[in-house]
């Protein structure tokens, strides 16, 4: 029986999302909340959606398909939530999900962070027994809605973002003499009193710094991916995740003999690694190159590092494998921008907070640069510390194209975005003289 699961949400646009903490946490610090929210409520659902098992959809405001896919990964589908109230939008993604052949259809939303994919497991198995389930929430709406049949009576008339959003709702039901089935009543985080749960539940959970998830994203990257996966393993990590944007050669088959979680992504380094962070559980992310090796001991110089006062993020020491002339003049100026402009890249392996990297909204949609511009920004979360441990990084790109080209092209490439010329202009040319 077909089933589907739809998470109702808006793009963080400042200014617009969860404007009722904008006095409690300006109109940043409220996106901020808004995108781990999202992002939380997001991997529960695709968690649910295995469970049940059930097709995943996003329904958005705000921003575009192109956006959203970007910072949440390819795993639903996006799609706008359309014109009019929030009832008429709800009304009108039921619609459209029963005439698809939907047979049993789940809304969530994405402000109630204890929701769990049992309980929306739960929901879809009650509306095998009823054709209505309501969610509560103490704030007198409901996180969820779930219909086995069309109802848009049940959203018309319903004074949207008040307390009485619930009693009026069964107030309809029962006229219309359906009783729905309840589960139990959750915490929402709406109002600035509802911050102090939010608190109490992220302090908890972002301590777990110990816990790393390991992210790469690969394409055919068949000579190097088992190399890395290996070294992975001298260390604890919490998972490991490739992302794969197309190989056409052996990567997915390497990586998944090596036990790593696979996830498929439309390429595009930025896109692959915001897809894997999506999914990450650990409490630290580590975003590492397919051709990167880390040192046997990378794990405890994440933790020891991000635990230490007024550091947002690190990376390792940059070195480059094999020997060839000018190696050593490359890790000395890639020292000394790592160190002292706190610039790494991402051949260095940049490593921070979960908690932290969904606040700022992951990688920007960017086709080249993407690491750069997240070191930029997390400059003005704290220090970037660059760790004495080595990453030892593939010297194919300086082998191919010799140390002088090599070294003209990366700053070029970065005397581009400073100048402001297109990005896509850069990365066109960077692809071609890779060539």
């Amino acid at each position: 029986m077909a089933k589907e699961l739809i998470l109702f949400t808006r793009h963080p646009t400042p200014g617009q999302a969860k404007t009722r903490l904008i006095p409690a946490l300006g109109a940043e610090g409220a996106a901020a909340l808004h995108r781990r929210l999202v992002v939380r409520t997001l991997r529960t659902a695709r968690q649910a959606s295995r469970i049940v098992p059930a097709d995943l959809e996003v329904r958005f405001e705000g921003g575009t398909e192109q956006a959203m896919s970007h910072w949440l990964g390819s795993a639903a589908r996006f799609l706008p939530q359309g014109t009019g109230d929030l009832g008429e939008r709800m009304a009108g993604a039921f619609a459209e999900s029963f005439h698809a052949g939907s047979m049993a259809t789940v809304i969530i939303g994405s402000d109630c962070p204890t929701l769990s994919s049992d309980v929306i497991a739960a929901a879809f198995h009650r509306l095998t027994e009823t054709p209505v389930v309501l969610g509560p929430a103490r704030d007198g709406g409901y996180y969820l809605i779930g219909l086995s049949r069309p109802m848009p009576e049940l959203f018309r008339g319903i004074p949207w973002g008040t307390d009485r959003v619930l009693a009026d709702s069964l107030d309809v039901l029962q006229r219309w003499g359906c009783k729905p089935a309840l589960l139990d009543p959750l915490e929402d985080i709406d109002r600035p009193e509802d911050l102090l749960a939010w608190d109490r539940l992220a302090a908890a959970e972002d301590a777990r710094l110990d816990r790393v998830s390991v992210i790469i994203p690969a394409l055919n990257e068949e000579r190097h991916i088992a190399a890395t996966l290996r070294a992975i393993g001298q260390g604890p990590s919490h998972e490991v995740i490739v992302v794969d944007g197309g190989s056409t050669d052996t990567t997915v088959q390497r990586a998944r003999e090596a036990g790593a979680i696979l996830l498929g992504s439309r390429p595009g380094r930025a896109r692959q690694m915001n897809a894997g962070a999506v999914h990450a559980q650990g409490g630290s992310l580590l975003f590492l190159h397919a051709d990167t090796l880390l040192p046997p001991d990378w794990a405890k110089a994440i933790h020891r590092t991000l635990g230490a006062p007024g550091v947002a993020a690190g990376a390792f020491r940059f070195s480059i494998a094999g020997s060839f002339a000018g190696k050593a003049f490359i890790e000395w100026t890639t020292a000394f921008r790592s160190r002292w402009l706190q610039r790494p890249y991402g051949d260095q392996g940049l490593f921070l907070a979960r908690a932290l990297f969904e606040e700022m909204g992951g990688f920007a949609d960017l086709p080249i640069m993407e690491d750069y511009e997240l070191s930029a920004r997390l400059r003005r979360r704290g220090r970037i510390v660059t760790v004495g441990e080595a990453a030892l990084t593939s010297a194919r790109r300086w082998e191919k194209l010799g140390v002088v080209r090599t070294t003209l092209r990366n700053q070029r490439m970065l005397a581009g975005y400073h100048l402001g010329v297109s990005l896509e202009r850069l990365a066109t040319r960077y692809r071609a003289i890779e060539r």
